[in-house]
């Protein structure tokens, strides 16, 4: 998986920053060079999973080819690992030779990313038999309003955004850094999607005042609160006082489960602690907020979520499942 060896590479870049490098390189020998719906792939665009074969579910409707495109979040994150990986001392060679992998990364996000003209990355199965939903929470499910209803595409995921506005100033940097034109156009398109997030994304519910988990094909912002908010701290869309405010959101009564942060509110009506994405907790998910936050000087936030992470990880013997159950912690309880 393109988004997951990313996000594992990125965590693991202060212990190994050997494996940035090689995803880096893996991932580019399988980026996109031209339009194939039924692949999903695009030019410039980062593969979303390589199989030995084809993957059926026949009760959902999905059939993906053994290398396929279907995701609109591991073209921003590659770009992202690259500028980490340079400023945790990949050497200039290594980084310069990605240099063409980049400029068609950064293509891809600018230019093709907007399928639908909505002024956002967003995405739509245009196959018929891919992933209905393109982020990192795939499943069916997992884009709902408050009151249950799915929302309808194409969708305008809300992390997605964040991370294109950190990858086009820091793809900006590297292309300065390597004598290369176009870093004012790019800081330029971010400065922009800033500002237009701001506008479209920010809503206020009965749990307060937070970004959407997405636009919707009407362009309405899904006013579901979930963990999606967790991935913008840090990335430089948030201004420091949104920031704090995403983090007390995730931290508060609805959102954390004491193990770890849900993936949806307790609010919402879609809510349920073993739902894949809606109500269950993911490490993963949870520590890219931790992450965030760190970046954001949020340490004291970051401390009590990394403290549930760990309390998580002794109630399972240091074995962490994919996800876990998002039940409220309780004295002498373990997590499920």
């Amino acid at each position: 998986f393109g988004r997951d060896s990313l996000w594992a590479a990125r965590l693991a870049l202060a212990v190994d920053p050997d494996m940035a490098a090689s995803t880096l390189r893996v991932l580019a020998r399988l980026q996109g060079t031209g339009h194939d719906a039924s692949t999903a792939e695009a030019p410039g665009k980062i593969a979303h999973e390589l199989r030995s074969g084809a993957l059926s579910l026949p009760n959902e409707g999905v059939h993906l080819p053994p290398l396929y495109y279907g995701t609109v979040d591991a073209t921003p994150l590659w770009i992202c690992l690259l500028a980490d990986a340079h400023a945790e001392g990949m050497p200039e060679r290594e980084v310069r030779a990605l240099l063409p992998a980049l400029r068609a990364a950064l293509t891809w996000m600018t230019v093709h990313g907007d399928a639908s003209g909505s002024g956002f990355i967003d995405y739509a199965d245009e196959s018929g038999h891919g992933l209905a939903n393109q982020g990192w929470k795939d499943s069916g499910d997992s884009i709902q309003w408050r009151d249950g209803r799915l929302a309808e595409g194409p969708i305008a995921l809300s992390e997605v955004q964040g991370y294109a506005y950190e990858a086009a100033v820091r793809g900006a940097d590297l292309l300065d850094t390597f004598g290369e034109p176009g870093g004012a156009e790019l800081r330029a398109w971010a400065a922009d999607l800033r500002e237009r997030f701001r506008a479209a994304y920010w809503i206020t519910t009965p749990e307060g005042r937070y970004p959407a988990i997405a636009l919707d094909a009407h362009g309405a912002p899904v006013d579901t609160l979930t963990s999606n908010i967790g991935h913008l701290i840090g990335t430089g869309i948030l201004d420091p006082e949104e920031e704090r405010a995403c983090a007390a959101l995730l931290t508060a009564p609805s959102m954390s489960s004491g193990y770890g942060i849900r993936t949806m509110s307790t609010d919402a009506a879609g809510y349920w602690p073993l739902s894949y994405h809606g109500g269950s907790v993911w490490a993963h998910d949870t520590a890219i907020a931790v992450h965030g936050m760190i970046r954001a000087g949020l340490d004291a936030e970051a401390r009590v979520v990394a403290e549930q992470l760990l309390d998580l990880a002794e109630g399972f013997d240091y074995r962490v499942p994919e996800l876990h159950a998002g039940d409220a912690r309780v004295p002498g309880g373990a997590p499920l």
